[in-house]
């Protein structure tokens, strides 16, 4: 196995799916993830994207963020709403508790830890 691992989406399937229907608030987002890295001990990096709508999150994992194109609106359950956009970079915490809407379609890098 090599050392240096590309995220290239051309070298994965993507994965497709969607939120949890009891989680879904509005619209009809669709999501396709390539996972390019899975190790043992719960770790994972790749490409994420998904289409406009809004659903609830929570997180019992680290995840670390960087969005790529799109423009989505992150809002924690006490009430502070960050708006991320191409370029912008953040940690989700385990424990994060709100909602993701995705206001134009957004992908985004990430690198998870459970």
């Amino acid at each position: 196995m090599a050392a240096f691992l590309p995220i290239d989406t051309k070298r994965v399937e993507p994965e497709t799916g969607a939120p949890a229907p009891d989680r879904l608030i509005s619209g009809d987002p669709k999501f396709r993830t390539w996972n390019v890295e899975e190790r043992d001990g719960g770790l994972y990096a790749g490409i994420w994207e998904a289409t406009p709508g809004k659903w609830r999150i929570v997180y019992d994992e680290w995840e670390f963020c960087h969005i790529l194109s799109g423009v989505s609106v992150i809002a924690e359950d006490d009430g502070e709403t960050r708006t991320v956009r191409a370029g912008d970079s953040f940690v989700l915490r385990p424990g994060f508790h709100g909602t993701w809407e995705v206001l134009e379609t957004t992908s985004k890098e990430y690198v998870i830890k459970l």
